[in-house]
């Protein structure tokens, strides 16, 4: 073990390994609900069975792929976002799509991705991009992760304007985000908690203080009737193997039907996602100290993305993506593939002790991804805010991630005006720069996305 996933080069051991796994797993596991919730019956039509075994199955082997394959401490499971673009694709298509076709465009996308992957187009990004957007997506994933902690608990919510129609996108002016509150919200008030625990076993330097934080906010919220035990005694510890989607893709009702479009976008939040997860984790687990060593790591970890999204279509799931919670185990001292092998080992087992893992709620978890976006932020002492062509790209990236809600949003628009304003520093200024083919390619691309299609 030691040997292969060469831990003492990169400075850590088994313990910290496997801690910083099931860390990883802990914040994580909330997709095992979630994406029922989206692919299930509620929701795109599935059986819930076969939404769970595909995101368990799914996410456990793929992770094992990446870790085994890339020796890379990054989990996989389908992605947040995709998975309700996937329900508003079957449920806006008035029964035309069904949950088979979309995963059959699923399925395609992946193919491209392979594609580009083995052409190395995509690794060419690594490239392309300037270091100062790379270092902004880095930061701008810290605070995604950070306001998805504070949605999931409740300590950040939506105030909506009285007689605001929100059957549609609500209008900014309609809308204001607000603190919950601690007195009718319990599960605002346990994270508080858990929050503060984790932050104070940080600054005593506690190892596993993520991991300790998540497992002690969940016993705290026993008492606080947050946290529900009912799974224990009333779920089913034998998985349930009768009804799944294992190869139910429609190949030929998608390229029938022509969700090009679809297939596109799934490509196109996948590519940017993916990148900007790859890149924001790896930096933060330091494989991008050595800038050739860690592009041909990036490589790698890009051709287990492209296996694992059509790996997941033909389970039964939505796109199957790297994960910025990954960067929770990172911060616990994650370095290896041991880490990923630890994370994926549990989404298996997952399958059998499905009822312990939905235990722990949401408020314990939530600090967790709190935490990890302060320790993100570090970065953004690396951009030169003093060149404002190269601080404007990175503070849209940055802001737009967490505030649309979607990473490939501020990856988009970083891209596009680093273009537009690299233009006219050539035309009108002495200041000369030079714009990589791929970012005009990309540039192109953003405008086609939000001038036909629209944001994630």
């Amino acid at each position: 073990m030691e040997r292969f996933f060469k831990l003492k080069e990169h400075g850590t051991n088994v313990r910290t390994e496997i801690i910083a796994g099931i860390t990883t797993f802990m914040t994580m596991a909330y997709i095992l609900v979630v994406n029922n919730t989206f692919l299930g019956p509620t929701g795109a039509g599935m059986p819930s069975e076969a939404v769970f075994f595909a995101t368990a199955v799914g996410a456990g082997l793929v992770t094992i792929l990446m870790g085994l394959f890339v020796n890379v401490p990054i989990g996989m499971a389908p992605g947040m976002g995709l998975n309700a673009y996937f329900m508003t694709v079957v449920l806006s298509s008035n029964g035309m799509i069904t949950w088979q076709a979309a995963l059959g465009a699923v399925f395609i996308s992946g193919i491209v991705f392979l594609i580009l992957t083995v052409t190395r187009v995509r690794q060419m990004l690594l490239v392309a991009v300037p270091e100062n957007l790379k270092t902004a997506i880095t930061v701008g994933i810290g605070l995604f992760i950070t306001i998805v902690g504070f949605k999931l608990c409740n300590l950040v919510m939506v105030s909506i304007v009285p007689g605001t129609d929100v059957g549609q996108p609500v209008p900014g002016h309609a809308f204001n985000l607000i603190l919950g509150s601690l007195v009718h919200q319990k599960d605002a008030l346990l994270a508080l908690i858990g929050l503060l625990i984790i932050a104070a076993l940080m600054v005593v330097r506690v190892k596993g203080a993520l991991l300790i934080g998540i497992v002690a906010t969940t016993l705290i919220g026993i008492p606080m009737g947050v946290t529900n035990l009912s799974s224990l005694t009333t779920g089913n510890w034998i998985p349930d193997f009768s009804n799944l989607a294992v190869g139910q893709l429609d190949l030929k009702a998608a390229l029938h039907i022509g969700l090009f479009d679809i297939i596109f976008i799934f490509t196109f939040v996948e590519l940017f996602d993916t990148f900007g997860t790859l890149v924001g984790t790896a930096t933060r687990a330091g494989i991008m100290k050595d800038k050739k060593k860690g592009e041909k790591i990036i490589g790698k970890a890009m051709l287990v993305d492209a296996v694992g999204v059509s790996t997941g279509a033909v389970l039964g799931t939505s796109t199957i993506t790297a994960f910025v919670e990954s960067s929770a185990g990172v911060e616990e001292g994650g370095r290896t593939g041991l880490t990923a092998v630890t994370t994926g080992v549990l989404f298996l087992l997952a399958l059998f002790i499905a009822p312990l893992a939905l235990v722990v709620p949401s408020a314990a978890t939530a600090p967790a991804l709190i935490i990890v976006g302060v320790l993100m932020m570090s970065q953004v002492r690396n951009i030169d805010w003093d060149n404002f062509l190269l601080a404007f790209p990175a503070f849209l990236t940055i802001v737009l991630m967490p505030f649309t809600g979607g990473i490939a949003n501020g990856i988009s628009a970083g891209i596009l005006s680093y273009v537009v304003l690299a233009v006219f520093s050539n035309l009108f200024t002495s200041n000369k720069v030079k714009i990589h083919w791929l970012m005009w390619v990309l540039a192109i691309i953003v405008v086609i996305r939000f001038a036909f299609m629209g944001s994630e």
